[in-house]
């Protein structure tokens, strides 16, 4: 199979557009035309993982972290980074990152770590500010399906859940063709009045370009009249961490205990502010940035993972923070990338590392 396809799914799923301007997802080390009999997932692509591939003649890596955030300027094997790219190279196996984008997702890194302590249903905990635009455009009413079907498999009219969403306002449309035009009707130099609908539509910003381009396609005119409209509508299907609730109420001990078994860690927490945990926030990975919209939403706790001493404080009695660790709150990934792609490609080899690419060891 060509990565290639394999990545085309994993975009549509995790969009890279969602991810952080500071990060590097996406294909790393090949090119989309590449074959390969398998896949191998892991959470960071290290030496030995790269090993692991080669033994299991696997050509394809994929990984949360990206090994690469930044430009290499040499590659003498200084470095583990450049180790890892060039043994990749040499062996022509194909490297890719999923990181942030499925991080913002509602559907990503945070609803494993959800599903994992029995949250069926979450919702994202700092929606995406100005991640969505409205899409108007105008077609003679015998187009109104077409252009509806085209918008639809660009990705336009998704709100939440709900996708093949629309709203169509009957009205005339009038105009004059000039000289040089070729109207599909009318006739030039003289004002044409055709009944038109206006079509409306929201549609996530990475998918802009891809519905307009269909919108042209769809469109019957040689000039197509529409318009983007900016709105404060928050993107609730992306964004950071999510929010959920416990579907019965745990004793704060219970609830510590439960973590603690289902991450497998050793837990560094804040004073406990309630006696019963029932609602949750999450953040896999680095989340101190996200505990001000966890105390918003009053959770009763904030799991998540790298923090710093002085940071703790901020709980500030009005929330419990719970570090779980980087490696341990995101170790689910690689589950939850297995599961997408055999779901996808059922007669595809799907394999997860044996390797534990965890840098920290606990005595």
């Amino acid at each position: 199979m060509r990565i290639g396809e394999i990545i085309h799914a994993l975009e549509e799923w995790a969009p890279p557009e969602l991810q952080e301007t500071y990060d590097n997802s996406g294909l790393i080390v090949g090119t989309p035309d590449w074959e390969t009999s398998g896949v191998l997932i892991a959470l960071d692509c290290l030496e030995s993982v790269v090993n692991e591939a080669i033994e299991k003649k696997i050509q394809f890596i994929i990984t949360h972290h990206p090994i690469v955030f930044s430009g290499l300027k040499r590659f003498n094997g200084r470095t583990y980074i450049e180790r890892v790219i060039m043994k990749a190279i040499k062996h022509n196996i194909a490297i890719y990152a999923i990181h942030t984008n499925l991080d913002n997702v509602l559907w990503g890194v945070n609803a494993k770590m959800m599903s994992m302590l029995g949250v069926s249903n979450h919702k994202v905990l700092r929606p995406m500010a100005d991640a969505l635009h409205k899409f108007q455009v105008y077609v003679p009413v015998a187009a109104r399906d077409v252009m509806a079907e085209a918008v639809f498999k660009a990705g336009g009219g998704k709100v939440s859940a709900y996708e093949e969403c629309s709203f169509t306002t009957r009205g005339k449309g009038t105009f004059k063709p000039t000289e040089g035009t070729n109207p599909v009707v009318g006739a030039i130099g003289l004002r044409e009045e055709v009944n038109e609908v206006k079509m409306e539509f929201m549609v996530p910003n990475f998918a802009k370009s891809a519905v307009e381009y269909a919108a042209r396609i769809a469109h019957p005119y040689e000039e197509m009249a529409y318009e983007w409209i900016n709105i404060a509508n928050k993107a609730t299907d992306y964004g950071a961490g999510a929010l959920g609730e416990l579907k019965e109420e745990m004793a704060f001990e219970s609830f510590l205990k439960h973590v603690k078994s289902t991450f497998d860690t050793t837990i560094r927490y804040t004073k406990p502010v309630t006696n019963n945990v029932r609602t949750v926030a999450v953040c896999g990975g680095s989340g101190s940035f996200l505990l001000g919209a966890a105390k918003a939403a009053k959770a009763d706790v904030f799991i998540t993972a790298d923090y710093k001493y002085h940071q703790f404080f901020d709980a500030d009695d009005a929330i419990t923070i719970l570090d779980v660790g980087h490696f341990e709150s995101e170790q689910f990934t690689i589950g939850l990338i297995a599961e997408f792609i055999e779901k996808k490609f059922p007669k595809f080899a799907v394999l997860t590392t044996e390797v534990n690419t965890n840098p920290i060891q606990y005595y």
